[in-house]
C-alpha cells in the first residue's frame, strides 16, 4: 500500500504525518495563486526572489536598499505585482544581534539544547511563537530558524543550536518551534538540510553515509520537522553529503525532499554555499548571501542559462513558484510587518524564564543538598562572571537584549567578524537572583581565577556553589569535552575544601566531569537565555522542581565515540574555508553508527555514558507502569509517589525486533502532577519508528516487538511483546 492509505489504516486519524503527504490547503491554495503571478512574470522580474545579499554593511561598495533591514538577509520583491521583499533575519534562539548594528536587541531564548531538554513541544511552540513576534515586529518576515541537526559528535561546535540526538524527539520539537514562528505570518526555515554535523572544515567535509541510515536517522528528524511544521523554506547546509555539496545534491533537494517527501516550498542555501549554476538544476531554488559565494549565479548567469535553455526556463518557473508559494501561504503580502513594532519584553522574557526553568536537567543530588533552604547562612559563589550574567553560545544565533551583553570576552582577531567571535554574556545575574531567593544569607563571590582564593572561600561556607562554563560557536569545534581555563581543577579543589559544593554547568554541550564523585550536586543549566540567572536560582532554591531531561548522551570519555578523533581536527586551521589544504581529504565517515546515533549507538556496544539520554533527575518521585499496546497505540500510568509537585517525562522505548535487541525512542510524554496524583497517558508510534527504510521504502518486518518505559535510554522497565504483520510502504 502507498504511505497515506496504510497510515489511515493504522492511525485511524490520530497522527499529524498523514497531514504532510496531503498538501495542507493553505498551501493548496497558494501555490495556485504562485502559479498565476509566475505566468504574469517577465524574464527579468523571473530573477529577482532567486537570489538575495547579506544586507550588512561589511562589502567595499555596497548599497543598501532604502527598504531593507540590517539583518541577514535581503531579497528584492516584485513590486509590479505586488510580491514585497524577503527580509531575512537569524535565528532559532531570538531575533540576532549582528554585532549590535541595529542598536537594538530581542529576547534571548535558552539555547536549543536547553529548550530540547524541556522535552515540551508546546513551550517550544510558545517560545517559537515569541521570537516570530519579535522578528516580525523589527520588519522582518523570514526567521532563518529551526536547527534540526542530530548530535552526532559532542565537540561540533554548533550543538548549542540544534536539539538531540533523537529523531522522533528532534522532529517534534522542531515542528513546533517552527509552526510557533509561521503563526506570526513569517517564513521560517528548517536547517542544515543534511547531515551538516560538525564545523571543522564545513565547507569541504563529506559525509559519508549509507541511504538507509541516513533515512532513518537524520533525513527522518527533518522530515518529521517538515510535516508538523510546515516550514515554508529549507535552508541546505554547507557540507557534502556523499560527494555532493549539499545545496548542490540532486539526491537530496529533488529525490528526498521534493519527490519523495513532496515538499512545495523552496530551498534556500546558506549563505557563501553556492559553488556553481548547477546548482539550480539540482534542487536549489535560492542564492542567499550572494556576495559570499564566487559569483551571482543566480541572476544574469540563471536568466541567460533560462533564455537558451527549455529545461532551465521550466525549472526556473519553479523556482519562482516554490518561493511565491512560502510568500503566500504565510500571507507576508497580505500581512506585511512593519518595523518599529510594539515589544513586550516584560511578557516575552516571562516566555524565555519558563523555557529555561523547563530545560535546566539535575544530574546529581546528594543526601537531598538541593534544594538549598534558608539554612545555609554562608554560601560562596564562584566562576564564571555568574555576579554579572549568564553565558550565551556564538556566531549567526547570538542574541542579546536591548541593553546589549552585560559583559563581552574578546577572543581578539581584526575586522569586522571581530565582534562576531567575543563571547557574551547576558545580564541576568545568577548571584542576585539567589540573594533576592536567600535575603538573610552571606553570599560571597569570588571569580575563580585564582584556585587557592576560591578555596579559602569555599572552606568558609556551608554551601560552594560553583559556575562552570563552556563557550561553543559557529565556525569552531572543541578538541575535547574538558572544561577550559583549569575549571576542572577549580571544581576538583573547591568540592575537596568544602563536601557541600554544588556545580552549575553552563555548557553548549556535553562535558566531561572528572570530578563529579566528589560534588553533592550538579545541575546543567546550557546557555539559560536571558532570564537564565533566575531560572538557575529558582531550581537551586526550590521554586522550581527540576523536570528536564538530556537531550543527548554525556559520554564517558571520548573513547566511547564512534570517532573518538574529530574528523580533521588538527589538519584544519580555518573552519570557514572554502577548500581544504594541499593533501588534506576530509570525509566523515558515519556508516561506523549508522543510524544508530548516540544512545542508539551506546545500546549497540554496551558502554556505561557518563549520564544516558534522557536522564534526569527530580526534587520529588514517580512511577510509570501498565504499559499496553494495541497496534501502534501505547497506553501507561505516570504517578507522583513524593511529597512535592513536579513534572516527569515519561520516555518509551522500542527495546527488541525479532528477538535481537534493537533501541529507538518511539514516544514520550510530560507530565506534571501534584503529590499523590495519577495520569493515563496515551501515545500513538509513528511506524516509521520501528521500520527500515528498504528497497525505496519503509519496511516493518514481520514478528514480535518488544517495548519497555524508561526513567532515561539506560535505564528500562519491564518489556512488553507484541507481534507486528510485516508492511513496506513508500513516502
Amino acid at each position: 500500500m502507498k504511505y497515506i492509505a496504510w497510515m489511515a489504516l493504522a492511525l485511524a486519524g490520530t497522527s499529524s504525518l498523514a497531514m504532510a503527504k496531503t498538501p495542507d490547503p493553505a498551501v493548496a491554495d497558494a501555490a495556485v495563486r504562485a502559479a498565476a503571478t509566475v505566468k504574469a512574470m517577465n524574464p527579468d522580474e523571473k530573477t529577482v526572489l532567486t537570489h538575495g545579499i547579506m544586507a550588512m554593511p561589511l562589502f567595499p561598495g555596497m548599497q543598501m536598499p532604502a527598504d531593507a533591514i540590517l539583518g541577514a538577509g535581503y531579497v528584492a520583491g516584485v513590486p509590479r505585482l505586488n510580491v514585497p521583499a524577503l527580509k531575512e533575519t537569524d535565528a532559532s534562539l531570538g531575533v540576532a544581534w549582528v554585532g549590535g548594528m541595529r542598536h537594538d536587541g530581542a529576547t534571548p531564548l535558552p539555547s536549543g539544547l536547553a529548550q530540547a531538554a524541556t522535552w515540551n513541544p508546546e513551550v517550544i511552540r510558545q517560545a517559537g511563537a515569541m521570537i516570530g513576534s519579535e522578528a516580525r515586529a523589527k520588519g522582518f518576515n523570514v526567521l532563518l530558524a529551526g536547527g534540526a541537526n542530530l548530535m552526532r559528535d559532542p565537540r561540533n561546535g554548533r550543538t548549542f543550536e540544534y536539539l538531540s540526538e533523537d529523531p522522533w524527539l528532534t522532529g517534534t520539537l522542531v515542528g513546533a518551534a517552527i509552526a510557533g514562528i509561521q503563526s506570526n505570518h513569517i517564513i521560517s526555515t528548517i536547517k542544515h538540510f543534511a547531515l551538516n554535523d560538525q564545523e571543522t572544515g564545513r565547507n569541504f567535509v563529506d559525509s559519508r553515509i549509507t541511504e538507509p541510515a541516513a533515512r532513518e536517522s537524520d533525513l527522518l528528524a527533518f522530515e518529521i520537522g517538515i510535516e508538523r511544521g510546515q516550514p515554508g523554506s529549507v535552508m541546505c547546509g554547507y557540507n557534502l553529503v556523499n560527494g555532493h555539496h549539499d545545496c548542490d545534491s540532486d539526491w537530496l533537494l529533488n529525490t528526498v525532499l521534493k519527490h519523495d517527501w513532496r515538499y512545495q516550498g523552496f530551498v534556500m542555501s546558506d549563505w557563501g554555499a553556492v559553488p556553481t549554476l548547477s546548482t539550480a538544476t539540482n534542487g536549489l531554488d535560492q542564492q542567499s548571501g550572494a556576495q559570499l559565494d564566487p559569483q551571482v549565479f543566480f541572476a544574469k548567469p540563471l536568466a541567460d542559462a533560462a533564455a537558451h535553455d527549455a529545461a532551465t526556463a521550466v525549472r526556473l518557473d519553479d523556482m519562482n513558484k516554490r518561493i511565491l508559494t512560502a510568500i503566500y501561504a504565510a500571507s507576508i503580502d497580505k500581512n506585511p510587518p512593519t518595523p518599529g513594532g510594539t515589544i513586550d519584553f516584560a511578557a516575552d522574557g516571562a516566555v524565555a524564564l519558563e523555557a529555561a526553568k523547563q530545560g535546566i536537567v539535575l544530574l546529581r543530588n546528594q543526601g537531598g543538598i538541593l534544594p538549598l533552604t534558608t539554612g545555609a547562612r554562608n554560601i560562596a559563589v564562584i566562576g564564571s562572571y555568574a555576579d554579572t550574567g549568564v553565558i550565551s553560545g556564538g556566531g549567526s544565533s547570538q542574541v542579546d537584549a536591548p541593553s546589549g551583553p552585560a559583559v563581552r570576552v574578546s577572543r581578539g582577531g581584526e575586522g569586522p567578524l571581530a565582534d562576531f567571535m567575543q563571547q557574551h554574556y547576558h545580564s541576568s545575574s545568577p548571584i542576585k537572583a539567589i540573594k533576592a531567593l536567600a535575603p538573610g544569607a552571606d553570599i560571597h563571590f569570588r571569580d575563580g581565577n585564582y584556585i587557592t582564593d576560591a578555596v579559602t572561600a569555599a572552606r568558609k561556607a556551608d554551601v560552594a556553589i560553583v559556575f562552570a562554563t563552556a563557550w561553543r560557536t559557529e565556525g569552531e569545534d572543541v578538541p575535547d569535552l574538558s572544561l577550559p581555563h583549569g575549571q576542572d581543577e577549580l571544581i576538583a579543589a573547591v568540592a575537596a575544601a568544602n563536601p557541600h559544593t554544588i556545580v552549575v554547568l553552563e555548557t553548549g554541550g556535553p562535558v566531561a566531569m572528572p570530578w563529579l564523585d566528589k560534588t553533592a550536586a550538579v545541575i546543567e543549566a546550557w546557555y539559560s537565555g536571558g532570564r537564565g540567572g533566575e531560572a538557575i536560582a529558582s531550581v537551586l532554591f526550590g521554586q522550581t522542581n527540576p523536570s528536564g531531561r538530556l537531550p543527548v548522551t554525556f559520554p564517558a570519555s571520548l573513547d566511547q565515540l564512534p570517532r573518538p578523533k574529530l574528523d580533521g581536527l588538527g589538519e584544519i586551521e580555518d573552519a570557514n574555508a572554502h577548500a581544504a589544504p594541499a593533501g588534506v581529504q576530509l570525509a566523515a565517515n558515519y556508516d561506523i553508527e549508522g543510524s544508530d546515533v548516540g544512545y542508539r549507538w551506546f545500546a549497540r556496544t554496551g558502554a556505561a555514558p557518563l549520564f544516558p539520554f534522557g536522564f534526569g533527575l527530580s526534587y520529588t518521585s514517580f512511577t510509570t507502569n501498565g504499559l499496553a499496546l494495541h497496534g501502534l497505540d501505547a497506553s501507561f500510568t505516570v504517578r507522583n509517589t513524593g511529597k512535592l509537585a513536579g513534572a516527569d517525562v515519561a520516555q518509551l522505548y522500542l527495546v527488541s525486533r525479532g528477538g535481537a535487541p534493537k533501541q529507538r525512542l518511539v514516544g514520550y510524554a510530560r507530565v506534571a502532577l501534584a503529590p499523590g496524583a495519577s495520569q493515563k497517558v496515551q501515545l500513538t508510534i509513528d511506524p516509521r519508528l520501528l521500520a527500515d527504510w528498504h528497497n525505496g521504502g519503509w519496511d516493518i518486518p514481520g514478528g514480535d516487538y518488544g517495548f519497555a518505559l524508561g526513567n532515561d535510554a539506560q535505564h528500562l522497565g519491564p518489556k512488553v511483546t507484541v507481534a507486528m504483520a510485516a508492511r513496506h510502504w513508500t513516502d
